[in-house]
């Protein structure tokens, strides 16, 4: 099954095989460059479905760290086409996933020696917005609460970066509420203590990732799909959001005309313990794809073939969403279809090399 077509509204995939937007920290002023290309390209050519672009601020205070990539101008998009472009060159649909860090914003990289807030001096920013004010943790910003009329704002800004995905020939859009970025921390009481119309109450909390949907779905065109991420879990005993909740969500979001629900988790509190292992996250996908009737993407330390391949074949998901394993290599769906004695065209270019050579190259 991991190399059967796939149709979800009008776009065909290839294969059941997406690259997860992983964040790269390399940008300036959040715009697209020559690494972003070749990072992208590369596990395209490699034989992906979908390459689906990082997490790609809607707002310039929307940015993880000062080096994240963005979409919040207009100028944003001739780099972001050319990635868009090369990627379907390739015979991969284009995705894009829209992001607002909200309480996890203005820090620093991953592997700068300092950790937590950056200050404004070095190019961090004031204020970091939040549903309520409750830092993540204690070398975080203190974020501000959003007023009514910011969340409003912030919703635009959703609607105005997909109108520049699309733009820029993304064909599919997904809307990150994972990780504890500023969605996901409305989903959860454990960072939205409001008690206006988006805190409190099941129906509340998930207003905000309504609304957005909402909005970006009504822009969207309706032939192209649109992908939700989530964090089926926060990993709390209690309290937190969990997956009974994100069952509930993806019902609704199915009815909101949301296609597929990207299943990972995770990202709310720092010192969750995660029991993390091969296919860790699948129960996830299953227990969404199952109990909400939506296609579901199973991510979370997918390594081999076989493995992806029983996933599918177990109904789990309806795609493999697969990370790190892309980063060691980004030839991954072409070893994987040799892993399953499964024929598939290699790039014209290395068709001398591909074990397949007796079937037709595919052309650039």
């Amino acid at each position: 099954m991991l190399f059967e077509p796939l149709k979800i509204r009008e776009i065909t995939l290839r294969n059941r095989i997406m690259v997860s937007p992983m964040c790269q920290y390399s940008y300036e002023d959040g715009f697209s460059n020559d690494w972003h290309l070749v990072h992208l390209g590369s596990r395209a050519v490699g034989g992906a479905g979908i390459v689906m672009v990082e997490a790609t601020a809607v707002e310039a205070g929307g940015r993880i760290t000062p080096q994240d990539l963005g979409i919040w101008k207009d100028e944003h998009i001739p780099n972001l086409q050319r990635v868009a472009k090369f990627i379907a060159s390739q015979g991969a649909v284009p995705g894009i996933q829209l992001a607002h860090a909200g309480r996890k914003a203005s820090i620093y990289r991953p592997w700068d020696k300092r950790q937590g807030a950056v200050s404004e001096k070095e190019g961090g920013w004031r204020p970091v917005v939040a549903p309520s004010a409750i830092p993540f943790a204690d070398n975080y910003v203190l974020p501000e609460a959003l007023s009514i009329d910011n969340i409003t704002r912030i919703i635009d800004s959703f609607v105005k970066a997909a109108q520049r995905a699309l733009k820029a020939g993304f064909r599919i859009v997904e809307i990150h509420c994972a990780h504890g970025y500023l969605i996901h921390e409305f989903l959860s009481p454990i960072a939205n203590q409001r008690i206006d119309m988006y805190g409190g109450s099941f129906e509340n909390r998930i207003r905000l990732s309504l609304e957005v949907v909402r909005a970006v779905r009504h822009l969207w065109p309706e032939h192209l799909p649109v992908f939700v991420r989530i964090s089926a879990t926060d990993w709390l005993e209690s309290q937190g959001w969990d997956l009974e909740q994100s069952i509930k969500l993806a019902c609704i979001l199915k009815k909101e005309g949301v296609d597929l629900i990207d299943c990972s988790s995770g990202g709310m509190v720092a010192d969750a313990k995660i029991p993390i292992g091969p296919g860790y996250q699948v129960l996830f996908s299953e227990r969404v794809h199952k109990e909400a009737s939506i296609m579901t993407g199973a991510v979370g330390i997918i390594t081999s073939a076989m493995q992806a391949e029983t996933i599918l074949e177990s109904a789990q998901a309806s795609v493999i969403i697969i990370a790190r394993q892309f980063l060691r290599d980004p030839y991954w769906p072409l070893h994987a279809a040799q892993e399953l004695k499964k024929e598939i065209a290699w790039p014209c270019q290395y068709h001398l090399s591909s074990p397949t050579s007796n079937i037709a190259c595919k052309k650039s």
